[in-house]
């Protein structure tokens, strides 16, 4: 039994120790090379009826916080965790995100980001009452200060890496939280027992906004677009877009499937269906989320290294298990947590992604041979 334990003093335990890695120095036609090896893996796993891929994910701590400020700087960091990638067997490859914070549709309302020393970027809502955002007139994202940048670092990636490099969308997040940077937490959630119409209002024009900048991003990315994106294991043989829910903790799975699920349902329907994360112990939402029409995949923390409250994998294994949504399953630690929770995880009938965080290519190898070992399929030699 593992006894790896969250690391409460850690400022991202997702992340890998990297050194970040000039254009001029990065080797393009390589990395090229090595995507293209992997996409037809890929390709299969997502168009048959189940069966299970591994993704050692290279996340870099300084991309998703003061780093992201500075396009140069972050680009740096993430071609380093390419450069690292290729050495951990995995099925999927990395691939570069223009990360800038979670207030990009936010922006739309007047939000801009207050910078702390060392820290990611950070809004405020606005409003104190739904109706305030209603009766506010936004301005599409790519004309707000936000938008403009996120578009011009897509520009200043596909410029330096020739267009040669995946690339996915910003971090997405749900209509349901963006309205939390949109209008006070308190007050949004009060509106849900006493105005719903109006909740679904705002969650709609929300949505609306999403789907806008979000057409602008692939107009940018072109051919390069990777899906479901962000912290999604992701491929251009992918399909959805993945959007990130945390806020759905916060309320029952019944208002979420009244409420929330619309709007979720109208963005995806634009991008071939729609993928689900959220952070920390989400289970016994299982069963609602599953009936989001189109839904392609969901996300979650396994193992207790992974979260300071992890999702019990058995729940995921029951709802998810014949229905052809791919289940996204984070776990960070060595080989032997991995397989703790993979053994849980793994049913016939499932669509399993592993994404790994071992820190060295052995510890990778032997988890990666673990998992396919496990779950009774042939991985690569």
């Amino acid at each position: 039994m593992s006894i790896e334990k969250f690391d409460q003093v850690s400022a991202d335990v997702q992340a890998t120790p990297l050194e970040p890695v000039t254009p001029e120095a990065f080797d393009f036609e390589a990395y090229a090379d090595y995507e293209a090896s992997l996409l037809e893996r890929c390709r299969v796993f997502w168009r048959a009826e189940s069966g299970v891929l591994v993704w050692r994910r290279m996340r870099t701590a300084e991309v998703f916080t003061y780093g992201c400020r500075d396009m140069k700087t972050s680009l740096e960091w993430q071609l380093g965790g390419l450069k690292k990638s290729v050495a951990f067997k995995a099925d999927v490859s990395n691939f570069l995100i223009p990360w800038y914070g979670i207030g990009t549709v936010a922006s739309a309302f007047g939000a801009d980001y207050v910078w702390k020393e060392k820290q990611a970027p950070a809004v405020r809502p606005k409003f104190a009452s739904i109706q305030e955002a209603l009766d506010y007139a936004s301005a599409p994202v790519s004309q707000t200060r936000i938008g403009r940048h996120t578009l011009e670092m897509i520009d200043y990636f596909l410029d330096k890496t020739g267009g040669r490099i995946p690339i996915s969308l910003t971090d997405t997040q749900s209509p349901l939280n963006i309205a939390g940077n949109v209008v006070e937490m308190s007050s949004f959630f009060m509106g849900m027992l006493d105005d719903p119409a109006a909740v679904k209002a705002l969650l709609s024009r929300l949505a609306g906004l999403l789907v806008d900048f979000t057409r602008e991003q692939i107009e940018h990315i072109g051919e390069v677009l990777v899906w479901p994106g962000h912290g999604y294991s992701s491929c251009r043989c992918f399909e959805g877009l993945g959007m990130s829910d945390d806020n759905a903790s916060m309320i029952s799975g019944q208002q979420y499937l009244e409420l929330v699920a619309p709007a979720v349902e109208y963005a995806g329907r634009h991008f071939s269906g729609s993928a689900f994360h959220s952070c920390g112990n989400w289970s016994d939402k299982v069963e609602a989320i599953s009936q989001i029409a189109g839904l392609r995949m969901v996300d979650g923390a396994f193992g207790a290294a992974t979260d300071p409250s992890p999702n019990p994998p058995e729940p995921f294994a029951e709802v998810f298990a014949n229905t052809g949504v791919v289940v996204n399953a984070r776990i960070v630690g060595g080989p032997e947590m991995v397989a703790e929770s993979v053994r849980k995880l793994w049913k016939p009938g499932m669509k399993l992604i592993v994404v790994t965080y071992c820190q060295s290519p052995e510890e990778q190898a032997e988890a990666y041979d673990r998992i396919y070992e496990i779950c009774g399929q042939t991985g690569l030699p």
